[in-house]
């Protein structure tokens, strides 16, 4: 027998019953969550080099957008709240309204050259980098898989 002192040994021969739900409809308990394997390659390219790509392009399509749509806008603004203004005659014959309408179109080409032109010289560098380093990474791994066979 054993002594008052000892700890107490639970009896270990059948495992413990699962777990159940308290309520008849409550979802059943989740599953471990599913380990994450890391990838045997990296992925090509760095990181930081297509966040500045984002951030490039990114600014490029505001740039563009906001200068089409802010003179739309303030053609809006301006038709809405200064019907004089707009009335007003620039030339014989010519209302300031007519005007800046007519100025829509080359202010639309305006944002067009705007959105060419970043590109050109912003984005395209980064994306060519880009483009280069993973066609070298590419190359890289496929000699290393070749190597490896």
């Amino acid at each position: 027998m054993s002594s008052p002192y000892e700890p107490y040994q639970p009896h270990t021969s059948h495992p413990p019953p699962p777990p159940q739900a308290t309520y008849p409809r409550q979802a059943a308990f989740p599953a471990e969550p599913p380990r994450h394997r890391t990838p045997e390659n990296p992925p090509l390219g760095n990181h930081s080099d297509l966040r500045v790509l984002r951030t490039a392009y990114r600014l490029q399509r505001r740039v563009a957008t906001l200068t089409a749509l802010g003179y739309f806008l303030l053609f809006l603004i301006l038709s809405a709240f200064a019907p004089d203004f707009m009335g007003g005659e620039v030339a014989p014959g010519l209302p300031t309204g007519l005007l800046l309408a007519l100025l829509q179109l080359p202010v639309t080409w305006l944002a067009i050259g705007l959105y060419e032109h970043t590109a050109r010289r912003y984005v395209d560098p980064i994306a060519d980098r880009i483009r280069r380093q993973s066609q070298v990474d590419a190359k890289r791994d496929a000699g290393q898989r070749g190597a490896g066979r």
